[in-house]
């Protein structure tokens, strides 16, 4: 009995099906709000993108690296190759060994797949994953036996119909998992969703080596015209590329591993959460996630769809106030996925549309809006700190070359030494430098992670007004959150009023000032000395460099943590989380304490004035914390001027 005909057909039917369910999984996406997109540039983009960036990402592990290159490259090819040779026919030789050798290479890949499924890291998701290597095995091992004839190894026939029976089972199987559950639903549908992600992800910048990281602004004007919502209320409401952004999610939880809120034991896991917005894109529960559950909180009780409110009944409103926005997942996510622009936009909702924002969050955002401060204090005392400081203001000036942009540390006590010992620095570099004094306002930062878009556009544009009014070249602030949003956010508010001024963190200033020789400094003998990379200063701007100068410039060999650089632990400072305070376990501060304490450091440099705070509210004995500025003060030869 022949059955030439049997396998073309299971192909053929694998691919319809496979082409039914993409239709139905990118209808899915469509449901969600527009957003513009270049079809044919993104698709021409994306073989490069995935091969390069991606890849730039996961050879962080040698071992998946490898793995990945050998399965998914072997499978792509060998999923070409069996079209031509087994459903179409081509009778070549040469195909046929092409297709042999690009399924040893992903029976090979399989392989170092299924071992490490043997003992899986906790962060991994299991249950379906768990079938994924044994579905590649099956698709490889049965496709190199089918293709011996073809290449000519094996006499057509060989085997007779039991071996054929057996093989048809294993093809069913393999095509199932790697075709038809490629965009139907299973492990598989990261391949599918993910190259279309990479083709038209809404952060084009991140490609080819760039950044981007400011929040995308909302359009107060549409949501008023036409009376839609302010932030995510239902999974409808994110971008119908951030939908797909979801789909994306390979599972791999290096998101989670690297999450200070969930290794705080704050109701939070990253990976968890892209899950749920998978369940509220087509509709659910999380009963099947095989992976870990938010701290605190069992798997299965979150349900949700695509025009359901997602605080309802899919996701807890404290698990998206437990996020730092320290952007730690989104830089070791492997599928490029912004998690950071997903809880900002469903806390945008609860705050701009509900006015729920958890415990003195209210009150924060009430004080920003009547004084221009976090805290609430006079405007007027915006400047008191510098009494004795005989600072120039622009108001008086109007003309400067140098910008001291302030920030809230001028109303912290802690936070003013930071600001005299950067001023101590610029005058024995004679820079000429002002202030804007009263006239500066809360850059907006606050407002704008806790999600009111409203306040942080008010501040921003009174601010760029105000700017407006005078020349400088240069804008220089001690505060990453701010240096973040003057850098990265203002100009998305139609207002290029900043685009010729480079705006510059004060580590990065300073060690151009050390460099050309302005500022004589003696070395520091301070014992073992570590450095804290602020999260706003690293993941968001791409500062790691310009603090770790300025300390060898001291003389200072640096004992580095385990999690520095890019790895970086959170303070625990930013996105608003001291202010919204959900309890966890552990204090991300004291985590991060014990992350310096191993490296026997007796000193902590910083280059934050939140982290600082952070940090010294770590219960002693604890080392000491000190901003760069002041380490750098203490060793000035004021002899030079």
């Amino acid at each position: 009995m022949s059955f030439e005909w049997l396998h073309p057909v299971l192909i053929a039917t694998a691919l319809v099906l496979a082409a039914v369910g993409a239709v139905r999984r990118v209808n899915l996406w469509r449901a969600g709000q527009a957003d513009q997109i270049n079809l044919i540039a993104g698709l021409m983009a994306m073989p490069g993108r995935y091969l390069h960036d991606l890849h730039d990402i996961v050879e962080r592990d040698k071992y998946m690296s490898k793995t990945h290159a050998a399965t998914g490259g072997g499978f792509v090819l060998s999923a070409v190759l069996i079209i031509l040779v087994h459903m179409l026919g081509i009778n070549s030789q040469i195909l046929a060994w092409a297709l042999m050798a690009s399924l040893v290479l992903m029976f090979v890949g399989a392989l170092f797949v299924f071992k490490r499924r043997l003992d899986p890291p906790s962060r991994i998701s299991k249950g379906p994953w768990m079938r994924l290597p044994k579905s590649l095995l099956s698709f490889a091992g049965a496709f190199f036996v089918l293709t011996l004839p073809a290449a000519g190894v094996l006499p057509e026939g060989t085997g007779g119909v039991l071996l054929t029976l057996f093989l048809t089972a294993l093809i069913i199987w393999g095509m199932g998992e790697l075709f038809f559950g490629m965009t139907w639903g299973g492990p598989m549908k990261h391949a599918f969703a993910g190259a279309l992600h990479l083709a038209f992800h809404r952060r084009q910048e991140r490609f080819g080596g760039g950044r981007s990281t400011g929040l995308k602004p909302v359009d107060l004007s549409v949501a008023a015209d036409q009376g839609s919502v302010l932030g995510v209320a239902k999974p409808t409401d994110f971008k119908w590329t951030q939908l797909l952004g979801f789909d994306a999610c390979v599972q791999c939880g290096k998101c989670e591993a690297m999450c200070p809120a969930f290794a705080a034991g704050q109701p939070l896991n990253p990976k968890k959460l892209i899950q749920d917005m998978v369940v509220g894109l087509a509709g659910g529960s999380d009963a099947k996630f095989a992976g870990s559950a938010y701290p605190g909180k069992e798997i299965g009780n979150a349900k949700g769809g695509p025009n359901q409110i997602i605080t309802e009944g899919l996701i807890d409103p404290e698990t998206l106030w437990s996020c730092t926005t320290c952007r730690a997942c989104v830089e070791e996510c492997p599928m490029m996925i912004e998690h950071v622009d997903a809880v900002v936009d469903m806390r945008r909702y609860l705050t701009m549309e509900k006015g729920s924002t958890p415990n003195k969050g209210a009150e924060v955002l009430d004080n920003i809006i009547a004084t221009d401060n976090p805290n609430g204090y006079a405007p007027a005392s915006r400047t008191n700190w510098a009494a004795d400081q005989n600072l120039n203001v622009l108001s008086d000036v109007k003309e400067t070359e140098v910008l001291f942009w302030v920030s809230d540390g001028a109303f912290d006590m802690r936070s003013q030494r930071i600001l005299r010992s950067f001023v101590k620095l610029l005058k024995a570099a004679d820079v000429d430098f002002a202030v804007l004094g009263d006239e500066e306002l809360d850059c907006g930062d606050v407002a704008r992670r806790l999600g009111d878009d409203a306040t942080f556009q008010s501040l921003a544009k009174r601010n760029l007004e105000t700017m407006a009014k005078y020349k400088f070249k240069r804008i220089v602030t001690t505060d990453p959150h701010a240096y973040h949003c003057l850098r990265n956010e203002y100009n998305d508010l139609g207002f290029d009023g900043l685009k010729d001024v480079e705006v510059l963190h004060h580590t990065t200033y300073l060690n151009e000032l050390v460099q050309q020789g302005k500022l004589k400094l003696d070395n520091l003998s301070a014992g073992t000395v570590t450095y804290h990379d602020p999260c706003y200063l690293g993941r968001y701007n791409g500062e790691y460099e310009a603090p770790r100068e300025l300390l060898r410039s001291l003389g200072v060999e640096i004992a580095e943590m385990e999690r520095s650089g890019f790895r970086s632990r959170c303070c625990g400072g930013g996105g608003g989380a001291p202010i919204t305070d959900i309890p966890g376990e552990r204090r991300i501060a004291d985590m991060r304490m014990e992350d310096v304490n191993t490296t026997g450091a007796e000193l902590v440099a910083v280059g934050c004035q939140q982290c600082t705070a952070m940090l010294e509210g770590v219960v002693e004995p604890r080392p000491e914390v000190k901003d760069i500025a002041e380490i750098l003060a203490g060793q000035l030869i004021e002899e030079m001027h």
